[in-house]
Order: structure tokens, then C-alpha cells, then sequence
């Protein structure tokens, strides 16, 4: 695998990346290199539950933006590699490239990079403020910040709702973490009605978790209920866009409050 200037075996210096935000720089790079992987490996009969749970949402949901869809590209094409489960071992293509990467003479600094996303997941955030061109996210119903770079330039405002994936700094000179997809912005809807939504949710689901699970949470907020649990959020909740944001309403398990239920 050749590796471009600035990477190197012991791993990469953002210092040295070229692009507005060089720590994103890295996930994209290994969000693209996964994506190469997963080609590879798509055509193998162990990975044909793969082609069809993601072919069939692609085929349903048209991923690729407004005004032609509210799913992104930057957020499907994590789910689709990293939270996507198929087979009878429920693997995600990420958990499969993690096996075969040393294969591929995958550095160990990138094998890391998939690590990162494939430990990932969606989740709803309160804004709380900013700080310089950080941005502090809390996830719902938690205590903690942390300070975010968003790399879709929307900065948004205190009190927001926002439904993204949070990757952790992906080096160790990398100060913050990374929303990772276009924000999705939920308007006329507080903190409470999403805390009071994942409580609903949990107990739902609470015979399909896996018993030695040790974050229901985390295991709804990657998976759902069902695979195209937050694809349908999104397709049902979408109400406008801008360039830096989509902007949805409602809240899952409300039929009346989502526009296109």
C-alpha cells in the first residue's frame, strides 16, 4: 500500500497533511481506504448479506444528499461499513476488514483509524456552546463535553439538538473530536423529548440485546432496533437543508411529529 507524503510507518503527522483540517483528513483517508477494502471483499458469498442489506437501502434511501436525499453521503457510507450487521456471526464489513487488514500490509496507524469507526456510532448531542471554532457537544441525558471540530463548517447554535457521529482525535496531536457527517439538526424538539424517546426505545428492545452487553445505549444508537432504524429517522424526519446542515423533526417513535411518516 503506498502511503502519500506525511504518512509514514510509525504513523501520520497531521503537521504534514495538506487540507483545510488534517485530523479529519486522516478518518477520510482511512474511511476511503476501508471503502476500497469493502469492494474487494463484497464480492466474496460470505459477504452477500452485505450486498444486500446495503444495496437494498441504497436502492430505498439514494444516499447522496438534498435535495435528492436527506441521507448523506458522509453518513451512510459509515453505516453502511461500520454499523450494518450481516450474517450469522452479525459481523460489519469494518469488523471483516479488521481481520484481513495485516493482510493488506495495512499500517498499524490505519488499523487504528478502522478501529476508531468501527467503536463509532450516531448519537444525539446538545449543543452547549462554542469555544475559538470548537464546538461543545453533551450527549443527551450525560454530564460530559467535549469540543468538537466540524468539518461541514456549521457552527449552529447553544440549545440545538444534533444527530451525528462523534470520532474520538485520531493523534495525538490532534486536540478534538471530529463530527464526522453533515450535522443533523432536530428543530422544535428538546433534550427531554429524546431522553424520554431512548427510554421508550431501550425497554423495546431490551430481549434483542445481547445479554453480556455492557452499553445498551451505545448498542441502540449503532444498530437500532432493526438495521434501517436511523436510515428511516432521517428519511422521515428530514424538514429543510443549507450547504453546513440538514435540519430534521421529530422524534422516532412519534409517527404524527416526522413529515414523511
Amino acid at each position: 500500500m503506498a502511503l502519500e507524503a506525511g504518512f509514514g510507518d510509525d504513523g501520520p503527522d497531521p503537521g504534514k497533511l495538506a487540507g483545510v483540517d488534517p485530523c479529519h483528513t486522516l478518518y477520510t483517508l482511512g474511511q476511503n481506504v476501508a471503502s476500497l477494502l469493502a469492494e474487494s471483499l463484497s464480492g466474496m458469498s460470505e459477504t452477500k448479506g452485505f450486498v444486500k442489506l446495503v444495496g437494498g437501502a441504497e436502492d430505498q434511501y439514494m444516499p447522496t444528499g438534498p435535495p435528492m436525499s436527506p441521507l448523506t453521503v458522509s453518513y451512510f457510507t459509515m453505516w453502511a461499513l461500520f454499523d450494518a450487521r450481516f450474517g450469522s456471526s452479525r459481523e460489519t464489513m469494518g469488523s471483516c476488514i479488521l481481520r484481513v487488514a495485516p493482510a493488506f500490509d495495512c499500517p498499524s496507524w490505519l488499523i487504528d483509524a478502522f478501529k476508531r469507526m468501527q467503536r463509532s456510532r450516531m448519537g444525539f448531542y446538545v449543543h452547549c456552546g462554542t469555544v475559538s471554532d470548537a464546538v461543545l457537544l453533551r450527549e443527551v441525558g450525560t454530564r460530559e463535553t467535549v469540543a468538537c471540530t466540524v468539518p461541514a463548517g456549521y457552527i449552529g447554535q447553544e440549545g440545538q439538538i444534533w444527530f451525528v457521529r462523534v470520532l474520538p482525535p485520531p493523534h495525538r496531536l490532534c486536540p478534538r473530536h471530529i463530527v464526522f457527517n453533515t450535522p443533523y439538526v432536530i428543530r422544535d424538539y428538546p433534550e427531554r423529548a429524546f431522553v424520554e424517546y431512548l427510554k421508550r426505545e431501550l425497554a423495546r428492545i431490551k430481549a434483542k440485546i445481547p445479554p453480556r452487553t455492557d452499553d445498551a445505549h451505545g448498542h441502540l444508537m449503532k444498530y437500532g432496533p432493526e438495521p434501517n432504524h436511523w436510515n428511516e429517522y432521517i428519511f422521515c424526519a428530514f424538514s429543510d437543508y443549507q450547504h453546513e446542515a440538514v435540519f430534521l423533526t421529530g422524534v422516532p417513535d412519534i409517527r404524527e411529529s416526522l413529515p414523511h411518516a
